[in-house]
């Protein structure tokens, strides 16, 4: 049986965020198995090979900065998504990670 490659472990943990919360590339590269690969969760979700079934629009920065160029219709868009599941979005395209933040387990099967 073959391994989980990187994408496919950030692909796995980003479909545990629940709707209504957020999480960071950090959390997410953590999960992966490669605590430092915050940058590399960015390009995985970047190249999404199922949007809308892998909720990528619920990974913000560590600071609960939406992405500037959310791959699919930019940070309007992905503020629009995050606002449809009851998360508040500010004008500066931020959210609050105190209030919104997933504080669960990821569980990743190999």
């Amino acid at each position: 049986m073959r391994s989980m490659n990187f994408f496919e472990r950030v692909y796995q943990a980003v479909c545990q965020i629940p709707e209504g919360c957020v999480a960071t590339y950090g959390q997410i590269a953590y999960a992966a198995g490669s605590p430092r690969a915050a940058r590399q969760v960015g390009y995985a979700l970047h190249v999404n090979p199922k949007p809308g079934i892998i909720p990528c629009h619920r990974v913000v920065n560590r600071f609960g900065r939406l992405a500037p160029a959310f791959a699919f219709g930019g940070e309007e868009a992905q503020a629009r998504l995050l606002e449809n599941e009851g998360v508040t979005v500010r004008e500066d395209f931020t959210v609050n990670l105190t209030k919104y933040l997933y504080q669960g387990d990821f569980s990743i099967a190999e």
